[in-house]
């Protein structure tokens, strides 16, 4: 094996192991999936879910006992970086390229898909790609086929195959610009055949593809590619000014964050005018660079190269109208000055769809932008949840990075509006976004439940996550919240939940806690008042200290963060819901509860009042009444349930038992019951209901209604 050392690649990192690689020895499907993994671990070399890797091995034939070629590529969808066996289609060689003879010429290629199925070796691997021909084609064992910027922005460049060629002096071939398929994988073999001895080729606009006879060559093979398109590059960049120079400065730090904040619900209402979509924001360096530029007005309506860059951020971006100066207190006048930009897009899109519909192309799809540009603070995006939302903007700084680096070698040019059209359109591509899991409840609703690290609000937080929603984990107490972060991330992905301290009886923190919601995710559309405490004693021993606890927490508190909240929701303007968490004792009176139970009743009333102010704006407001939930509630771990214990001539560990067998239905209410009843307002069926309560109780006579 060749001696190699990680700084010999100063622009891609060098991660092979020999020990590791050493262990699958004679595994060459195992090193398949190792060499991906690595790639796939520098967003230098490709991006998420892009790209597509192979080896080809012989194999014992299951039904002739006789050895063939097999081929193992990545399969239909899927991640290098995290891809595993079960990721990978298995084709027997021979028939796939025996596909040849029934070819019927570019015009019938998609058909071909479907032969694909013909070559199946293995039975349980994952369906093949529209890329699994370019890999079959060429004889090589080990095929990377990548998308890093250093070497798109070569292929995207005017002068791209000049370039290629003095670069490499012709150690790599170059084909022209083909939508993926059959007939481009047969373009890749003929460049091959006119070219015998090259380590490469380039695709036009579009990546790379590169090969070995080993895991390690093949790996190797591809680093060195990129390292030399990223060094010429670089050396040429550095002699240039980079997208013309600065037209503007970029606002500091926390100034574009404010800003960002603030926009952020507006815009999501915007692009939210066919389905919800959840944001991203990003203030990147290489994101304003491009953004401040003099080069921003010519270059963004280009759109960009790659497919695998298009298929995400769509045909350009939207460039804001806005400078960073801009007032953006006034509502009202943001959206009356963005509503004129965002018309003229969706009549931009929908005049590119008409232009360049076939006859048999899919509807239009929605015409709002996924990329918006707001010089000097940022990028959005938006998207259907957040993780294709943060991919969009991971993908968008990809063609920033090509379009840099294109620039400085010659000049960037985009795919064709037509071309783009049919990669959008593509019908192979609507039958894979059918073949996608349907929405759940919640898809594209982001949620905010106060007092969420643990008892109720975790439950009700897990509920609104495992129904599709994004979710703002928060308590007033760290060390909670902190525990309460390693739960959620061993069940839910990054881009499922964030996390801040919040204190609700802090007009600060909320306004904290609300930015923060709004620059992970865009805005808000539920909020759950659940924080609260109890304090139960005998009139005499109630303090005054204890009755402004109550209320602050209880009253201050659900008054403070459904104002904050129904603020960002009149922003986006499609409405929301506001769930209080308040308690059978709002109803019902017992003994030692004063402070406790007036401050329950003066929420209750508080939900009607909001309810009847917010209706206009469709924000409903309900109520969930629980009794007695215990399992892991902070208000029992103290002297409240020594309280109540004490109240109703019981031990503490009796508890459960004893307010089960008051209930009609004698049952121990837990809190994923009360979850269950908040996804019940906000699951799509009580969409006219407000201004209700529900009780939760097991069935108290003396807390019924009426």
């Amino acid at each position: 094996m060749p001696s190699v050392t990680t700084n010999e690649f100063k622009h891609v990192s060098y991660l092979w192991d020999d020990a590791k690689a050493a262990a699958l020895a004679g595994d060459e499907v195992g090193l398949l999936i190792y060499r991906s993994n690595l790639l796939g671990a520098d967003l230098r070399l490709t991006n998420y879910g892009g790209g597509n890797t192979s080896c080809k091995v012989m194999s014992k034939d299951p039904l002739t006992g006789t050895e063939t070629e097999v081929m193992w590529v990545k399969g239909s969808g899927g991640d290098l970086g995290t891809l595993k066996k079960s990721g990978l289609a298995a084709l027997y060689v021979d028939r796939l390229r025996s596909l040849t003879n029934v070819y019927r010429g570019i015009d019938h290629e998609d058909e071909m898909v479907e032969l694909f199925n013909h070559c199946i070796f293995d039975l349980s691997s994952k369906a093949p790609s529209i890329d699994t021909p370019l890999h079959g084609f060429l004889p090589f064992k080990h095929i990377d086929h990548l998308h890093p910027d250093a070497a798109i922005a070569i292929a995207a460049a005017k002068d791209g195959k000049r370039i290629t060629q003095e670069l490499f002096n012709g150690t790599i071939g170059w084909v022209e610009w083909q939508r993926p398929g059959f007939d481009l994988g047969l373009k890749l073999k003929q460049c091959l055949d006119e070219n015998p001895g090259i380590r490469g080729i380039m695709l036009g606009s579009h990546g790379l593809f590169t090969w070995g006879d080993t895991a390690f060559e093949s790996y190797i093979n591809t680093l060195e590619v990129i390292e030399r398109c990223a060094a010429y590059l670089e050396e040429n960049i550095k002699n240039k000014s980079v997208f013309g120079g600065a037209k503007i400065e970029s606002l500091p730090k926390e100034e574009r964050l404010d800003k960002a904040a603030l926009l952020a619900p507006v815009l999501r209402g915007f692009c939210s005018s066919n389905v919800k979509m959840i944001g991203h924001f990003t203030d990147d360096d290489r994101v304003l660079e491009y953004t401040n530029s003099n080069d921003l007005e010519r270059l963004a309506p280009m759109g960009t190269s790659c497919p695998d860059h298009f298929l995400r951020t769509k045909i350009s971006p939207l460039v804001l109208n806005l400078t960073p100066a801009e007032n953006l207190a006034d509502v009202a006048a943001i959206k009356e000055k963005l509503k004129p930009q965002f018309e003229a897009y969706r009549k931009m899109y929908t005049e590119y769809y008409e232009k360049c519909k076939h006859a048999n192309s899919p509807a239009i799809r929605d015409a709002n932008p996924v990329v918006i540009l707001y010089p000097g603070v940022g990028m959005f995006t938006f998207a259907k949840d957040k993780q294709t939302a943060r991919v969009a903007a991971e993908f968008y700084i990809n063609a920033i990075n090509v379009m840099k680096g294109a620039e400085a070698i010659s000049e960037y040019t985009s795919l064709p509006r037509q071309e783009a059209f049919n990669i959008e359109y593509w019908l192979l591509e609507e039958a894979k976004l059918q073949r996608m899991p349907k929405p759940k409840a919640l898809s594209g609703r982001i949620a905010l439940v106060t007092g969420s690290a643990g008892g109720i609000g975790k439950a009700i937080a897990k509920k609104f996550a495992d129904e599709g929603a994004v979710v703002m984990v928060n308590d007033n107490d760290a060390e909670r919240l902190t525990n309460a972060k390693k739960d959620f991330a061993a069940h839910y992905s990054k881009d499922v939940f964030s996390a801040e301290l919040l204190d609700v009886t802090d007009a600060n923190t909320i306004r904290k806690t609300f930015k923060a919601t709004a620059l992970a995710f865009g805005g808000v559309d539920i909020v759950v008042n659940c924080a609260g405490l109890s304090i139960s004693k005998p009139l005499e021993e109630h303090t005054e200290k204890d009755w402004d606890l109550l209320y602050d927490v209880l009253v201050k508190g659900q008054f403070l963060i459904t104002q904050e909240g129904a603020n960002m929701m009149r922003k986006q303007d499609m409405g929301g819901d506001v769930i209080n968490i308040v308690s059978k004792n709002a109803l019902v009176s017992g003994p030692n509860n004063a402070g406790y139970g007036s401050a329950k009743a003066a929420q209750l009333h508080l939900s009607r009042l909001n309810a009847a102010e917010l209706g206009k704006d469709h924000i409903r407001v309900n109520v969930v009444n629980p009794d007695a939930v215990i399992s892991d509630s902070k208000i029992w771990a103290g002297a409240w349930a020594q309280g109540r214990a004490k109240a109703y001539g019981v031990t503490v560990e009796e508890l459960p038992a004893f307010y089960a067998k008051r209930t009609l239905l004698n049952e121990i209410i837990l809190p994923e019951d009360i979850a269950n009843a908040c996804f019940a307002f906000t699951g799509g069926l009580l969409n006219k209901a407000t201004g209700n309560v529900l009780n939760i109780d097991g069935g108290v006579a003396m807390a019924f209604v009426r």
